[in-house]
């Protein structure tokens, strides 16, 4: 007579996002994940130099810092999606959150930089990844309608604390050196763990709603109203199992399902982001020693960071914004296209920035177009994928850009090395961001479009691009409300036969005691002496 548990090896209903409410709690930390997780491995960049210096080692020695950190953050997102499937959001990111600190603490113990790549670069880039992949999930949960405007405010978070770490970084090494700075960094991760400690399930305040219903439902369940009430009962459990024998049975949750490579979608998404890092993070990373060695200060190199990230801030929550109107909406991926478009080609074009002014004006171009992207990845493949398979998706696209990220700066910081040219760099790295965009829009035109002409889409089909999953979660609330009221009928019926019992019994007292008839004197004092009472003695007969 307890509350239904869901069937063992079924998925729970899925529930209607509320688009607000606690996800603005929940956006909070997302967008503080999301500032650790990208701008952290471009702020130790400020350490590099004396590292070069401490360790005897060259610039593309210590880029793979960075790059090892990028690595973990993309080459372990399956083995994210299946601890986020298995075990939860909120307890796999408080284990990211102390594993992501625990690996800059002994950072700071370090004596070769091998033993920086195992504890920077491994253990805290997995502790970043084991964050920043659930508070994607747990924002695609709490979002549906205002979800471009989540993604963009979320995104934000990356050039908030780029603009933020970078000069606190510098400060750190200057009072500290680059052993305290990275202690001190490692104590800032642990806010990691607060932020995960608010990533509450989404189902646990429709329980509670749904609790408080069944009570009073079992309230009434079990009043004493004897047999013919229990054989109503058993019918109506009867005829709810031959409901549920009707319904189809659910699968089990995969821990990661491969069956999203049957969307053409998601495979021309995957293609161009490979691509795309391939040359996205190469600017970043080298524009502080590039600055540096053309005779800026190092506090002034340092700020150019600072100035891609104050740009960054306004640029991903208004392309959020423009990404949320109804008429752009359903052709997102042409504007993240454009975006990327918009990126490579400042990259060429201020390949040749010798002074500082031009560094600075390249720093504003591509802070606008570094937000467009930041804002518009994961709304796009949300919008592919579907959030049920959003868990899955986002693991397998982080794995195929991490062989990416270990290929694209490390093969920059070797042309450096071997060149002494940061122009050929700049060319390069822009190349490969045009590249990206001009297969994405050409491949989503017509492999996309044109197969939508001729093919109709199927119905129902959660992997439509641009698509909702309200109408989903408002089918699932109204089979909810459905159950909710085959319980209160099942309630009123069993009121209708206790009433009825009780009628029926005083009638049969009243007409025995208008006759006379009844129960003997001495048996009304037997019957009393026992507790009960005639009327009981009936009503038990009557039933």
């Amino acid at each position: 007579m307890g509350r239904p548990d869901p069937e063992e090896g079924q998925l729970p209903a899925p529930v209607k996002p509320p688009d607000g409410g606690w996800g603005w709690i929940v956006l909070f930390g997302c967008f503080v994940i999301t500032g650790f997780s990208y701008a952290f491995p471009k702020a130790v960049s400020v350490y590099f130099k004396e590292l070069m210096k401490d360790f005897h080692v060259g610039y593309s020695d210590t880029a793979w810092i960075s790059s090892i950190m990028l690595a973990m953050l993309y080459g372990t997102g399956p083995v994210c999606s299946i601890m986020v499937n298995q075990f939860g959001c909120r307890p796999v990111m408080l284990i990211g959150g102390l594993l992501a600190s625990a690996g800059m603490i002994l950072a700071s113990f370090t004596t070769n930089i091998i033993e920086l790549y195992l504890t920077a670069g491994v253990l805290t880039g997995l502790g970043m990844a084991l964050n920043f992949q659930p508070s994607l999930i747990m924002l695609g949960t709490y979002f549906d309608k205002r979800r471009p405007l989540a993604n963009g405010l979320a995104a934000a978070g990356s050039p908030v604390f780029l603009s933020s770490l970078s000069p606190l970084g510098q400060v750190l090494l200057e009072k500290f050196g680059w052993r305290g700075g990275f202690l001190i960094m490692g104590g800032l991760l642990l806010n990691c763990c607060t932020c995960g400690a608010v990533m509450r399930p989404l189902d646990m305040g429709m329980k509670r709603k749904m609790g408080k219903a069944q009570d009073k439902y079992e309230a009434k369940e079990m009043l004493p109203i004897g047999g013919k009430s229990e054989e109503g009962i058993s019918t109506t459990d009867g005829t709810k199992k031959a409901k549920k024998a009707k319904k189809k049975p659910k699968k089990g949750k995969k821990l990661l399902d491969f069956s999203i490579f049957s969307n053409r979608g998601f495979i021309i998404y995957t293609i161009s982001k490979f691509i795309l890092v391939l040359g996205l993070f190469v600017p970043p990373i080298l524009l502080v020693n590039y600055a540096k060695d053309t005779g800026v200060p190092d506090t002034e190199a340092a700020f150019l960071l600072s100035i891609i990230g104050f740009i960054d801030i306004f640029a991903r929550p208004a392309c959020g914004m423009v990404a949320g109107l109804k008429w752009v909406r359903p052709h997102v991926a042409y504007l993240f296209s454009f975006s990327m478009l918009f990126n490579g080609l400042t990259d060429i074009c201020s390949a040749r920035a010798s002074n500082y002014t031009g560094l600075v004006i390249f720093c504003v171009f591509f802070g606008i177009s570094y937000g467009m992207v930041g804002a518009l990845q994961f709304e796009v493949l949300m919008a592919i994928v579907g959030s049920q398979k959003f868990s899955s998706a986002i693991g397998l696209v982080l794995l195929i850009e991490a062989f990416a990220v270990l290929i694209g700066p490390p093969s920059a910081g070797r042309l450096v090395d071997a060149l002494k040219n940061y122009e050929v760099i700049f060319y390069l790295a822009g190349s490969e961001v045009v590249l990206s965009a001009l297969f994405l829009a050409v491949a989503s035109y017509c492999c996309l479009n044109r197969g939508k002409k001729k093919e109709p889409p199927p119905e129902n089909n959660p992997s439509a691009g641009g698509g909702s999953d309200t109408e989903e979660a408002e089918s699932d609330v109204q089979e909810t409300e459905e159950h909710s009221s085959d319980n209160h009928q099942l309630a009123h019926s069993t009121d209708n036969t206790v009433v009825a019992a009780n009628e029926e019994a005083n009638h049969v007292a009243e007409e025995q005691s208008g006759e006379g008839g009844g129960c003997p004197a001495g048996d009304r004092e037997v019957l009393a002496r026992d507790g009960c009472n005639a009327d009981q003695t009936v009503e038990r007969d009557s039933f």
